[in-house]
């Protein structure tokens, strides 16, 4: 394959009506960028006490990023579709079968980087499938993927303003709603459109232990969108609620089965069964069912070392001498779901199967 033009720097390629209003921590250029091999992901372990950018120079260096949660929520699939950019920079001259080889492998370590989520695989398959097709054309691989990237990022925020605004139909004037970790994009979306039809709404944020995506990121969005947000540690969610201080529970979904078992951030179970005991609605956030996972026991649940649960931020809270245990994820049966908030609507679960026979998680 022969050398081509540098692939000019996608920073500000992502602008627009679409982005407009949107807070700093999602906007596109801030949760990851490629420049000239170099891909640059906000490190949401810290934020929003520090900006800091961690730089990857290799796709292995990408994937390593992605499995030590220096981005999380939908970042991991963003930072996926960079991380196969960065692999078609790093085969420029390289023959057609080199560079095909490596774009498979690493399609395979950034798709598994973390195995619970399904966006992250779809992602990499599908800048894989753009990649071989530039290949068999003899095009310019890295700008082909690049382009490809930027489109999917772009499409998955016109996506997930769908999914927000079917959700700020469902926030009453008036009401609060519970987050469990960190949405992203569609909550904000949802919160957004929300304030522009007038409504008074506020936030409650469970910290979700242990690192604290809720207290942090999801908390810092919320108040970047102007709305009155207030945190909570993740065991005072049913006491919230019995209170009367929840109107309805909006959290993501890692995967959705075809079932509507939602598998998500540890604790979502909590919330939606002291939903179900207080009758406060509990909704999650998701493109459409995976049809690899019929239900829940189908979903390969995550378990990162227990030792990250006896720190927070950095500081040891447990003491000397125990164990910890750490799931990064639950499963949320579907009778404790009230509707699942998709690209096209919000569906029960009962209705998945009819709506979505042939929907990929993770896939626009």
């Amino acid at each position: 394959m022969a050398n081509a033009a540098p692939v000019p720097d996608d920073s500000t390629d992502l602008h627009g009506p679409l982005f407009d209003g949107l807070p700093f921590l999602v906007r596109p250029e801030n949760v990851v960028r490629y420049e000239q091999g170099r891909v640059h992901v906000l490190d949401r372990r810290v934020y929003p006490f520090h900006t800091r950018f961690v730089t990857c120079e290799t796709y292995e260096e990408v994937a390593t990023a992605i499995t030590d949660m220096v981005t999380q929520s939908g970042g991991p699939a963003h930072t996926a579709a960079y991380g196969m950019v960065l692999a078609a920079h790093s085969v420029r001259g390289a023959s057609s079968a080199v560079a095909r080889d490596t774009l498979e492998k690493a399609a395979a370590v950034l798709g598994y980087a973390r195995p619970t989520n399904r966006g992250i695989l779809y992602t990499a398959t599908a800048l894989l499938e753009v990649g071989v097709a530039a290949i068999a054309e003899g095009a310019d691989l890295e700008r082909a993927m690049l382009e490809a990237a930027r489109r999917r990022i772009a499409r998955d925020y016109e996506l997930a303003r769908a999914r927000g605004g079917y959700a700020a139909e469902l926030i009453p004037d008036g009401g609060t709603f519970l987050c469990h970790c960190w949405p992203e994009t569609a909550l904000v979306y949802a919160a957004l459109l929300a304030r522009r039809q007038g409504k008074d709404i506020s936030a409650f944020c469970s910290e979700t232990r242990p690192y604290l995506q809720g207290a942090r990121l999801t908390a810092d969005a919320m108040v970047g969108v102007g709305l009155p947000t207030t945190v909570l540690t993740d065991g005072m969610q049913a006491h919230a609620m019995s209170r009367g201080r929840i109107s309805l529970v909006l959290t993501g979904a890692d995967r959705v089965t075809m079932e509507g078992h939602v598998v998500n951030k540890i604790g979502t179970l909590q919330a939606a069964l002291s939903a179900r005991h207080f009758e406060v609605p509990f909704y999650s956030f998701t493109r459409g069912p995976d049809p690899t996972s019929r239900t829940g026991a189908d979903v390969e649940i995550e378990e990162r070392p227990g030792e990250e649960v006896l720190t927070c931020l950095g500081v040891r809270t447990a003491a000397a001498d125990v164990r910890g245990y750490y799931p990064a994820f639950d499963v949320t049966p579907p009778e404790l779901v009230t509707g699942l908030i998709t690209n096209d609507g919000v569906v029960v679960p009962a209705d998945l199967g009819g709506r979505f026979p042939a929907a990929r998680e993770g896939q626009p």
